[in-house]
């Protein structure tokens, strides 16, 4: 991401700089993209010369033997040209004319008219995942400056899975095969500090596996302690090390460390990927360009041993944009020359500029701020052209993301031309000729990040250094915001900070805890033994043992406590540790309090939801039970087949799989007296439990009795529905089918209360019988029904039915009605038992939610 500082209208600063910013940016991110491809053929132009001197082939031949190489290993180019280097022999002789035409260190490989050579066993290409990070690490060590550098790149790719690095060293050996730390990240300036050289001593693990020259895996802390001293304070930091050797040209000459906070040991595919960075980085270092300082891949250098591009420093904080004195820029983007009469060498930098930069960057690394060292950069004639940054603190931050050393040895103006002419650079330089600090006052800066304008403001200090600058800087804004996010914090969570120091008696809460206890500010805040306030009778025991353990044995106080407050009970979580001074003695408390009223409400709310819905579904199951009791007691089921007037009928009452819940679903089919006729009927009652079955009853037990002694069907129909309007419940309604069958013309007169219309099944085709005119009984005080009449005849099956046989969710009731007739087709064409059952058995589901009742009534063929 690119942003240049802009000004608006009234800022007065013309639209020329602006679009002058842009373009520098531009070219600042053409140059970087020009440089990596530079750093990239430079290490394959090395690869190929290595295979051109061994084996006497051309340059296209080693390179096409290069891409070879990297195909049958599952590597990449870039990545095969550092193994190829790392195994360039130190010293020796050319290759004599008998190994022409066998190319690199891993033994011959056969030429046309040279049989019987056979190559050496290849080691196995990488699983899947590991050549993507390999051949990103290999084009990434192209473009490192120092092995600083190899050592930042080297954590950048290894912090992810699978290895999930912590920490990176890189040990280089000397000449009395000691090791000094060449490079680290992650671990700390303190640590570099400590282990900046490694004797020749017994103890030491990287030190043992340069000796050895085998990879040294350490995944026991305690075990490995009593072997080594372990790196770090404390030692346990780091639960898993690793320690590889650096081979180039077969001799050990550095060891590589991984260490990981990973309680795990390593896995053989980590081992392999871990060995094959070892590899590459052999190759590295094996080029002779990695050395203490930065280095430019064409070779020229500033006097202060930095290259020869500068920028400015960028704001720290949590933000990451830059400040006004925000750097960018390439390396190696412009070069300028030397004083006369000194000549520019390429290599590492000395003297005592790169010695002085080295000291001021080894304070910066332990600076909590942002800070920069800015050398100037003059014109022949002695002006001030610009600045470049020789050393940088961790938290200096650039607009373009970059931190601490990566923007050592970048410009100022390359990226930010409006800050020539500014009070800062009129400040810088007036420092620089005087010697007297600048101090600039709070000022308003305005940039472009991600396309919106930011506001910031900033105080500027800088001093100066021999001949260059210390510059420092503070962003207000990140102070505001801070203390702005910290107070949105405690408010939205409801908590507040507290401390006590138990030497002076000071006391600091935050404005929240006021409001967390509902306590007065003007009051001011309690003494720890009276926090957190009114304490409920049934806490104090466990509340006050807790606090004393605290002061006592400095145990941590994480307890829940109740207190009265003005509007009334509430839940707080009190969090606090003590801290101690030399001796043990506690001398501060610093904590929390949380207020927890409105969950433990929310709590207390559903567990008293979760009994209340226990305990009425113990008493819908004892009601059910009544219910079912009560339903099989006033409509028994058959075992058999009725045989009635002729006809054989088939009864199935099945209930739903809901236990809860027992429906009104009922039947009737019994001789009536005297002429020999036979009653059927099919009800259903709205609804579920006692009342339905009780209803279910009435209309049972009244139906029966006014069809027997002489009722018509309809008058049946009219005195069921008064019967309902003046029931208990007043909103009580049922859907029913009443037929009455006369033998001896085979004749069935039917009427219907909004029920389904019966299916007739006859020679294999299922049709629906017409309803008479008819509304469901409990609908309306002066309903209206009709009657009809169908014949029977041999064969036939006439089903009677409720609408849990057809009805399903979120189905139309035309689907289920079509879905029984087309089961009635296949399962009752024949004669036989057991043919309702099998009919049921296809309609039901597994999941019934409703209660079922069928009759079958089938004139067998041979009456």
């Amino acid at each position: 991401m690119t942003s240049e500082p802009v000004e608006d209208e009234e800022s007065g600063v013309v639209p020329d700089v602006v679009a002058l910013a842009k373009v520098v940016a531009a070219l600042r991110a053409e140059n970087e993209r020009l440089h990596h491809r530079a750093s990239t053929a430079a290490v394959l132009e090395r690869a190929k010369g290595v295979l051109m001197a061994r084996s006497g082939c051309s340059g296209a031949e080693a390179h096409e033997e290069l891409a070879r190489r990297a195909r049958a290993d599952g590597r990449t180019v870039t990545e095969e040209c550092w193994i190829v280097l790392g195994d360039l022999p130190q010293t020796g002789p050319p290759p004599s004319p008998a190994v022409r035409g066998a190319f690199g260190p891993r033994g011959p490989v056969p030429a046309a008219g040279r049989p019987g050579q056979v190559p050496e066993p290849r080691a196995e290409p990488c699983a899947p995942a590991r050549p993507a990070l390999l051949g990103s690490l290999s084009t990434a060590l192209a473009g490192a400056a120092c092995l600083q550098d190899v050592a930042e790149r080297l954590l950048d790719h290894l912090a992810g899975p699978p290895v999930r690095a912590d920490a990176v060293l890189l040990f280089s050996r000397t000449v009395h095969d000691a090791l000094e730390l060449a490079g680290h990240a992650g671990a700390g300036a303190a640590v570099a500090a400590q282990w900046r050289s490694v004797p020749p001593v017994d103890g030491i693990a990287p030190l043992d596996a340069f000796r050895r020259g085998e990879a040294i895996w350490l995944e026991d802390p305690a075990r490995d302690a009593q072997r080594y001293h372990l790196i770090g304070q404390p030692p346990q930091k780091w639960l898993t090390r690793a320690w590889l050797p650096v081979s180039t040209g077969g001799r050990v000459t550095a060891v590589l460390g991984v260490l990981r906070t990973v309680d795990a040991p390593f896995g053989e595919d980590v081992r392999e990927l871990l060995q094959s960075v070892a590899r590459l980085c052999a190759g590295s270092l094996r080029t002779g360009e990695m050395c203490a300082g930065p280095l430019l891949l064409n070779g020229r250098r500033g006097p202060s041993g930095g290259p020869g591009v500068s920028g400015v420093p960028g704001r720290s904080g949590v933000s990451g944009t830059s400040g006004p004195s925000g750097a960018s820029g390439a390396s190696g983007a412009s070069e300028w020359s030397a004083p006369a009469g000194q000549p520019v060498q390429p290599g590492c930098p000395g003297g005592s500029a790169a010695d002085a930069a080295a000291l001021v960057q080894a304070v910066f690394d332990a600076l909590p701020g942002p800070a920069v060292l800015l050398a100037p950069l003059r014109s022949p004639a002695g002006d001030v052209e610009d600045f470049r940054i020789d050393a940088a603190a961790p938290h200096s931050v650039d607009v373009a993301g970059r931190r601490g050393r990566r923007l050592v040895g970048l410009r100022v103006l390359e990226c930010y031309p409006t800050v020539a002419g500014a009070d800062a650079w009129r400040g810088y330089l007036r420092t620089l000729s005087t010697g007297t600090p600048y101090e600039s006052e709070p000022f308003t800066y305005e940039e472009v990040v991600a396309g919106l304008r930011q506001r910031s403001t900033y105080s500027v200090r800088a001093v100066k250094l021999g001949d260059a600058l210390v510059v420092t800087w503070v962003g207000h804004d990140d102070v505001a915001r801070q203390q702005a996010l910290l107070a949105d914090l405690q408010r939205l969570g409801n908590l507040g900070w507290t401390d006590w120091n138990l030497v002076t008696g000071a006391i600091n809460w935050s404005p929240q805890v006021y409001a967390v206890l509902d306590r007065d500010p003007e009051l001011g805040p309690l003494p720890l033994e009276a926090f957190p306030g009114d304490v409920l009778p049934e806490d104090a025991p466990d509340f006050t043992r807790a606090i004393r353990e605290l002061l006592g044995a400095g145990t941590p106080v994480d307890h829940p406590v109740r207190i009265t407050t003005r509007g009334g009970v509430r839940h707080l979580r009190v969090v606090a540790e003590a801290v101690p001074d030399a001796h043990g003695t506690p001398v501060e408390v610093h904590g929390f309090v949380q207020n927890l009223t409105a969950q433990r409400t929310a709590e207390l709310a559903l567990t008293e939801t979760r009994q209340a819905v226990l305990a009425q579904r113990n008493v819908l199951q004892a009601e059910r039970t009544v219910a079912a009791r009560l339903q099989h007691a006033l409509l028994p089921l058959p075992g058999q087949s009725l045989n009635l007037a002729g006809l054989r009928v088939d009864v199935a009452y099945l209930p739903s799989h809901d236990d809860l819940n027992v429906g009104g679903d009922w039947y009737s089919a019994l001789e009536m007296p005297g002429d020999g006729g036979v009653l059927f009927a099919v009800g259903d009652v709205a609804g579920h439990g006692i009342d339905a079955v009780a209803t279910m009853a009435q209309l049972r037990f009244t139906a029966k009795g006014m069809v027997v002694t002489g009722s018509s069907l309809t008058g049946a129909l009219h005195r069921l529905n008064t019967l309902l309007l003046h029931t208990r419940d007043h909103h009580a309604t049922a859907t029913l089918v009443l037929g009455r069958y006369d033998p001896a013309d085979r004749c069935l007169t039917w009427v219907h209360a909004g029920h389904l219309p019966p299916l007739l099944v006859r020679r294999g085709k299922a049709e629906f019988l017409s309803p008479p005119e008819g509304i469901l009984l409990g609908a309306t005080l002066r309903p209206s029904f009709e009657e009809a009449v169908c014949r029977i005849a041999p064969g036939d099956h006439l089903l009677l039915y409720t609408d849990g046989l057809v009805e399903r969710p979120r189905e139309h009731l035309d689907e289920g009605l079509d879905r029984l007739a087309r089961a009635a087709e296949t399962e009752l064409a024949a004669d036989g038992p057991g043919s309702l059952d099998t009919l049921l058995a296809r309609l039901l589901p597994d999941d019934q939610r409703d209660d079922v009742c069928v009759l079958d009534i089938h004139l067998p063929p041979s009456a």
